[in-house]
């Protein structure tokens, strides 16, 4: 079963939705920002989940782009 944030992905590259999918990228960046510098505690694994969670935004935007730049 794909993961949630694949399917929210997903979503906003079928609807063509450019805005939501740099919304959901700023707000993980943000995130990894925060949680990477914080200290006291091992914050790796959710660091981890963020980083791979912004490999798909970006995939997904890569998608978007390719789709929009091929002639219909």
């Amino acid at each position: 079963m794909p993961r949630a944030i694949e399917q929210i992905v997903d979503s906003y590259v079928r609807l063509k939705n450019r805005r939501g999918l740099d919304e959901l990228m700023m707000h993980r960046q943000r995130l990894a920002v925060d949680l990477k510098s914080r200290t006291g505690y091992d914050f790796s694994l959710p660091i981890g989940q963020i980083d791979e969670e912004i490999a798909i935004i970006e995939a997904g935007l890569a998608r978007l782009k390719a789709e929009n730049s091929t002639p219909i």
